[in-house]
């Protein structure tokens, strides 16, 4: 299997309401990729799910749709990375069109910063039900120091300034979660 790639995401800042050790974070470079490797994980002959299950107790699986705003340098898949998250609602009145404008906005300010982070936004599929969010902001770090440059940049680089004229209006978040994602299966997946 050429075309589905895995990370576990440990905790790193997050609060009590993450009650979880791990998470396993498969990604696709389709979503026929990613439904083969869930046939194969479901495929009794592989033993994949019981193996699986031997070392992991998983009580949510679920599945999101992705929207990529700004790529890794050179669009590499990143093998150990940190990942934060941040669980996002648009505004009363706010559009999906007037997000994408504002998102090519901010990734050539964060370009023009020098970050290398990538950002996606994750839409719920599958599995969830009773979300109080309309999508996950995502953003990737080769480590925590690129995290550090770009949490620098928007503090003492007054980025904080550009962020809130471009999502004032349109979004609410809550506060970031980071993750060091460490990978357990590498393809390069675009």
């Amino acid at each position: 299997m050429d075309d589905y790639a895995a990370w576990t995401l440990t905790p790193y800042y997050f609060g009590p309401e993450q009650e979880f050790d791990v998470i396993w974070l498969g990604a696709g470079k389709d979503a026929v990729a990613l439904g083969k490797a869930q046939d194969a994980y479901l495929s009794e002959n592989e033993g994949i799910r019981a193996g699986f299950g031997e070392v992991v107790s998983c009580d949510a699986h679920s599945n999101f749709a992705s929207i990529n705003h700004k790529a890794p340098p050179k669009g590499e898949t990143p093998k150990n990375s940190v990942l934060t998250f941040s669980d996002c609602s648009l505004k009363e009145g706010a559009t999906f069109e007037a997000l994408g404008a504002a998102m090519d906005e901010w990734t050539a300010h964060l370009d023009n910063a020098g970050s290398t982070a990538g950002i996606w936004h994750w839409y719920p599929v599958y599995g969830g039900g009773g979300e109080e969010f309309d999508f996950k902001w995502l953003e990737g770090f080769k480590n925590f120091a690129e995290l550090g440059k770009d949490y620098e940049s928007m503090g003492n680089g007054r980025g904080y300034e550009t962020n809130g004229r471009l999502f004032g209006d349109l979004l609410d978040c809550d506060s970031n979660r980071a993750y060091v994602a460490q990978s357990r299966r590498f393809v390069q997946l675009r």
